[in-house]
């Protein structure tokens, strides 16, 4: 990729992912700014700015990792930094956006993505540039525009050229929420689907937001509910099944972000009990948290290939099944296009929104 390197242009980048950090600079050919980001004996975070940044676009690659806290804190305070140094913008490129899986009410919570994205326009950010969103409405959040770029070209890719024999592969959902992502793959893959039923672990859509009718008033031609209010039923889950052919197949299962193992685990065990003779597991997002990598080594489950989004250094030490594939060239790529004020549909050609 040949990019002009302007002098009107500075990559700044927190602690959460310096190799993807270095990367992408090394792709745009363009030095990342002097900037350090560290913390005092009182755990306050510090931020200071060796470069000028005055009248420049600022572009802050800061992700998510377990440490999450800590990497809101460095973004924002990096932010308002170029803010008030007067930098003309400042566009964060954060490609996994903490507490995104926190974007629906919940009884007696809160919708803590809508409050993170106005802590991030409020501190001077500008743009964002994020990848695979766990809820696309989450853009609607910011008052800022935000591109939500897609992972799944180069875990296609990663199919088609990695998996043997990928033809006779199945894409597999792990629970009916992710029926539409595992429908997207298998369509472009020319592949057929499964379906897994009845997970032990509850859906997002399952959990109960404690939003309840008003009792009824009783009227005519209605049905008599007798005295207060009707008791809301328990759901009870089947147990769990698998909705389609997977005998002597290829079982891919496809997700955003895999954290918790157990369920991804759990369904494994149900492939493999029904004649899946591989199963791979493919995401955008690796967070891999407490003892994921023991348990995916443990389990039947061949390869985890997710993208380099989230640092997993340790994890692929601890796991020999995990891959990593690099999406450091659509990051670089965004960045390019936005600082030349380039049209972004070449990103999205042929993504479809259920991607």
């Amino acid at each position: 990729m040949d990019v002009p390197i302007t002098s009107d242009i500075v990559l700044l980048s927190g602690n959460s992912h310096p190799e993807l950090a270095n990367l992408i600079s090394a792709r745009l050919g363009v030095k990342s700014g002097g900037c350090a980001v560290y913390h005092k004996t009182n755990r306050e975070t510090m931020v200071e700015i060796g470069d000028s940044v005055r009248g420049k676009d600022i572009y802050i690659i800061q992700t998510g990792t377990k440490d999450c806290n800590n990497n809101i804190m460095e973004l924002l305070i990096m932010a308002y930094a170029c803010k008030t140094s007067s930098a003309k913008s400042v566009v964060a490129v954060i490609p996994y956006l903490p507490y995104s899986k926190q974007c629906k009410m919940r009884k007696r919570g809160c919708i803590v993505s809508k409050l993170l994205a106005k802590m991030m326009c409020n501190s001077g950010l500008t743009h964002i540039i994020t990848m695979d969103l766990h809820q696309k409405e989450i853009q609607g959040f910011f008052d800022c525009p935000v591109d939500n770029l897609r992972a799944s070209p180069f875990l296609l890719q990663y199919i088609q050229e990695c998996i043997p024999d990928y033809r006779n592969s199945i894409i597999v959902a792990r629970n009916p929420g992710s029926a539409n992502k595992a429908t997207s793959y298998a369509e472009r893959l020319r592949l057929g689907i499964a379906v897994i039923h009845g997970e032990q672990k509850e859906a997002e859509s399952d959990e109960v937001d404690g939003r309840y009718s008003p009792p009824t008033i009783p009227r005519s031609r209605t049905m008599d509910a007798g005295v207060g209010v009707p008791i809301h039923p328990a759901k009870e889950k089947p147990p769990i099944n698998v909705v389609g052919d997977v005998g002597g197949r290829i079982a891919i299962m496809v997700d955003d972000l895999i954290d918790d193992v157990h369920s991804f685990v759990a369904a494994a065990e149900v492939l493999k009990e029904r004649g899946a003779y591989k199963i791979y597991v493919l995401a955008t997002h690796g967070l891999l948290s407490s003892d994921a990598p023991r348990l995916i080594e443990d389990s039947p489950i061949d390869e985890v290939v997710v993208t380099n989004t989230i640092p997993h250094e340790l994890q692929k030490m601890q796991c020999h099944k995990i891959k990593t594939v690099d999406i450091s060239i659509m990051l670089s790529e965004a960045i390019r296009r936005i600082h030349n004020k380039e049209s972004m549909s070449y990103l999205f050609k042929n993504v479809t929104l259920e991607d």
